[in-house]
């Protein structure tokens, strides 16, 4: 993916977002484009018009970080859409990976995962990769064992998997969650052919993927609350937690549990039950 595209794309996206009232300017009449315009929005920032078109178009060059800062605060960008513009706009040096060299979760996480019998874990890694799992989380979101590699991923399984729009009662928000956190990504590692590959995949067989990646939101994972209906024991109202993992900046640990002493809880230990003879998944086959 081209950087500067991306800048440009971005800075554009967030600025057509904002109308002159939200931010305090007077609003002169009709626009041939909805937003702020470019001049108004330099106004905000604190810096020339010609420096702010150049930045837009992608020729900015040397930007500081105050002049970002001030970007960030006249289009009232949030702490994740701060740091993709930080990451288009002075990318760091591109870090080499050894060629086809696969991700790994490190053994002992893996033992701690597989442990966690009452509370679905998986281990995301770049690209929204599933990397590793525990057999809750395979009674709960799919059988990632028995997938493709391709298809342990959590954007493929959201957008391409026909099961995941049962799953998700509120689909239309997991999936924006799931292209947020894929654009993230796709400013931080812009190299990455697999990466490309994918959203390659998703443009071209979702209709739903297009749109959504088109408006340049971003977001990272954090905590909140799903609600799955599951194919066996029914609706679960679960939250969720996504921890960092200081070792691998490129892996996070996410985890469901349900609030104690509700049916969802005894739904998700009924799950848990049945998964107790299963053999232990491990983090896959090789890949």
């Amino acid at each position: 993916m081209d950087q500067r595209t991306e800048l440009s794309e971005f800075l554009r996206s967030r600025r057509a977002r904002l109308r002159p009232q939200d931010v305090g300017l007077p609003d002169h009449g009709r626009r041939r484009v909805p937003g702020l315009r470019r001049e108004e929005l330099a106004q905000l920032a604190g810096v020339s018009v010609a420096y702010y078109i150049r930045l837009e178009q992608g020729r900015g060059r040397n930007v500081s970080s105050a002049v970002l800062d001030a970007i960030g605060n006249a289009l009232r960008l949030t702490g994740a859409e701060r740091d993709h513009l930080a990451h288009l706009a002075r990318p760091l040096p591109r870090r080499v990976r050894p060629a086809g060299r696969p991700q790994r979760v490190r053994p002992a996480l893996q033992q701690l995962i597989d442990t966690m019998d009452a509370v679905p874990a998986y281990v995301i890694g770049r690209r929204l990769d599933i990397i590793g799992w525990n057999r809750l989380a395979c009674a709960l979101l799919g059988d990632f064992p028995a997938l493709p590699r391709k298809e342990r991923n959590l954007a493929w399984h959201v957008f391409l998997d026909p099961a995941a729009g049962d799953l998700y009662e509120n689909w239309e928000a997991k999936a924006a969650d799931v292209v947020g956190f894929l654009r993230r990504d796709a400013g931080r590692n812009p190299d990455d052919p697999e990466l490309a590959s994918l959203i390659g995949e998703l443009s071209v067989k979702s209709a739903e993927f297009r749109c959504l990646w088109a408006a340049h939101d971003v977001q990272d994972k954090g905590f909140g609350v799903k609600v799955l209906n599951h194919p066996l024991v029914g609706r679960l109202t679960l939250a969720y937690e996504t921890l960092a993992l200081p070792a691998d900046p490129d892996q996070q640990l996410i985890t469901y549990h349900a609030e104690p002493g509700s049916p969802s809880a005894q739904s998700l230990r009924l799950l848990a039950s049945w998964t107790l003879d299963a053999a232990a998944p491990g983090t896959g086959p090789e890949r």
